[in-house]
């Protein structure tokens, strides 16, 4: 994609959305870290009907500690993999206290060594908690950055470099939230909805979807009423 169609694009999307946030729920940085180790595999959703109650007695790594393994299972249960994430939330919150005074760090690469902490998790945090520029790429910015042109790449780290290095100055705060949202609710894995899209224009996917006949019939009945 050239760069003139690159900051019309990302210019489209922030002129739908100014102010786009990420839908998991949290209260401060240690608990945002903890629902994006909760959301690996899991919808926004369902991590956050799972941690409303948890977060309402628990914001800090030693009140984690002091619920324990098993008191954080019965607060996530709902979620996949919860057995191994309930170990891991607690062995990254052990680690917060013995090596960063309990506060969250704000760099990409101390966050990285916590368990259960991988790159895509890291840029959340740093991105979300403390407003750097950063890059998560997750399934839905993948498919987004590959099917549009944006920054295609074989590996998510691929398209994360892309993503950094094309992004101008104006966007790249936000970009991570803005590709997210559209390729969860527009350009969506199975039938993209083109024919509603923004940016389709500008887009490199070819085999665009045309609006749907029922909803092009509701369309033309309206005009006709």
């Amino acid at each position: 994609m050239k760069k003139a169609d690159i900051i019309d694009f990302y210019a489209r999307l922030a002129a739908d959305n100014p102010h786009p946030e990420t839908e998991l729920e949290s209260g401060n940085p240690y608990q945002l870290l903890v629902a994006v180790v909760l959301s690996a595999q899991a919808t926004d959703v369902g991590v956050n009907k799972a941690t409303r109650a948890l977060f309402a007695s628990v914001d800090s790594p030693a009140k984690m500690v002091a619920l324990g393994e098993e008191g954080l299972k019965e607060h996530i249960k709902t979620i996949g993999l919860f057995n191994t994430k309930a170990k891991n939330v607690i062995a990254l919150s052990e680690a917060l206290i013995a090596n960063h005074g309990g506060v969250v760090p704000a760099d990409r690469d101390a966050l990285e060594k916590l368990a259960g902490v991988g790159r895509k998790t890291a840029n959340v945090v740093m991105n979300v908690a403390f407003g750097a520029e950063t890059f998560a790429v997750d399934t839905h910015i993948f498919r987004v950055g590959n099917r549009t042109g944006l920054a295609p790449g074989k590996t998510p780290l691929a398209v994360e470099k892309k993503l950094d290095k094309g992004t101008p100055a104006p966007f790249r705060v936000h970009a991570h939230h803005w590709l997210i949202l559209h390729g969860r609710y527009v350009c969506k894995a199975r039938t993209p909805e083109c024919w509603r899209c923004g940016v389709s224009d500008l887009c490199a996917f070819k085999a665009k979807t045309p609006l749907p006949a029922k909803r092009a019939k509701n369309a033309l009945a309206g005009q006709k009423e």
